[in-house]
């Protein structure tokens, strides 16, 4: 049975390039980078040219990129230096939609004492950008603020809202894992203080991210011991996750076009059709500025994970929300604080294209998902109700 996959906003396949470039750096050139002698030490060489090649994929300087484990450490270390940078400050602003690396860390400051504002979003999951610049204050010490949100795709204006805070004299970070490689980002023309980055989300490696930092930036690490990465994240480097990284950021500067055009037309048509042959179906933040890979689609009365297991059987890989929360059978928080209904919130599921997406996995999608619809639908007592409420 083929695999259809389109669950990217999860993971991404590995780029055959970029499986090519790391390879030898297990069994050929698998020195210490920090080592005195040549065989590690030469790597140094290999880390600046993935650094740099990072660094062309945003518009940064090659210095403003500090190697990580990822998005989630990026996240942390970002705050974490906020924080330790202006310990007077105790407040922080976040949004209601952020993913479960940014929710759970802000959450565990509102425990430990800090003020913490989450400045709600509109029903298609639009920023109340009011709210948001009504809440900063002399006290406030960094507003973080995904650039897109891995649910629903919504687009957040970064450039714009980062300006102004950073006018304030407030530290902007923005969590770009799902944007980076999706849409082109320029950081050079934004007010972005710290971006966070993942290569696995952009065809590149899993364990190895990146944390923009804008350069003047106060910065105190979050990880110490050793002198890597300047002094600023201790722990021999991964040197074949940040070579595949370098590379994987390449390719992604090569696909943008055709990720923001021929992806969002497979996006688009998928979307369109589930949509006009499912009844009682919706585009969860439908109307607002999005990923050009990504669709949330709500089926009401019916349980999104019921449906993927279904769907599973036809080798058909989707998700009900973030991969992270998988294990919950909660709805979405990120649609809960969009106002989508709970009957609608529990039957979503979100469909992430990608680079290696066909026009026909999108027809296999289209043909498959309306049957199973209708099969859980006739399982459903509260289908029943719905339908026969309207009748009347």
């Amino acid at each position: 049975m083929k695999t259809i996959y389109v669950d990217n906003n999860a993971t991404t396949k590995v780029a055959p390039e970029v499986v090519e470039v790391m390879l030898p750096y297990f069994t050929e050139r698998y020195g210490n980078a920090s080592s005195m002698h040549s065989f590690g030490g030469g790597l140094v060489v290999d880390i600046r040219r993935a650094r740099t090649q990072v660094a062309d994929l945003i518009g940064a300087r090659p210095d403003e990129i500090l190697f990580t484990s990822g998005g989630t450490e990026s996240d942390a270390t970002a705050i974490h230096a906020a924080l330790q940078s202006n310990p007077d400050k105790r407040h922080i602003v976040t949004s209601r939609v952020e993913h479960p690396a940014i929710k759970t860390l802000f959450e565990r400051y509102q425990k430990n004492g800090y003020r913490v504002t989450f400045v709600p979003v509109d029903g298609e999951g639009r920023l109340d950008q009011d709210a948001l610049l009504e809440s900063l204050d002399n006290d406030t010490a960094i507003v973080s603020l995904m650039w897109a949100n891995n649910e629903t795709g919504v687009i957040n204006p970064i450039d714009d809202l980062s300006g102004e805070v950073r006018a304030r004299g407030i530290l902007f970070h923005t969590d770009a894992v799902q944007t980076v490689g999706k849409i082109p980002i320029d950081v050079s023309r934004s007010g972005v203080d710290l971006l966070s980055m993942s290569a696995h989300k952009f065809h590149g490696p899993k364990g190895i991210g990146a944390l923009y930092i804008r350069k003047g930036t106060k910065f105190k690490p979050m990880v110490v011991g050793g002198h890597q990465e300047g002094g600023r994240r201790a722990g021999t480097e991964n040197v074949p996750g940040i070579v595949g990284m370098g590379q994987a950021c390449e390719l992604a500067g090569k696909n943008l076009a055709d990720v923001g055009t021929r992806v969002r037309q497979l996006r688009d048509t998928l979307e369109q059709a589930l949509l006009q042959a499912v009844p009682r179906s919706m585009a969860n933040g439908g109307q607002a500025e999005r990923l050009p890979n990504t669709t949330s689609i709500a089926f009401e009365y019916v349980e999104g994970e019921a449906r993927l297991l279904l769907m599973n059987e036809y080798g058909n890989c989707a998700s009900s929300g973030s991969a992270c929360t998988s294990g919950s059978l909660e709805p979405s928080h990120v649609l809960r604080a969009m106002g989508v209904p709970f009957t609608a919130a529990h039957g979503s599921i979100r469909y992430s294209l990608s680079h290696y997406t066909t026009r026909e996995e999108v027809d296999y999608i289209v043909d498959k998902m309306p049957p199973i619809i209708e099969r859980l639908r006739s399982m459903s007592p509260f289908w029943k109700q719905a339908t026969e409420a309207a009748l009347h």
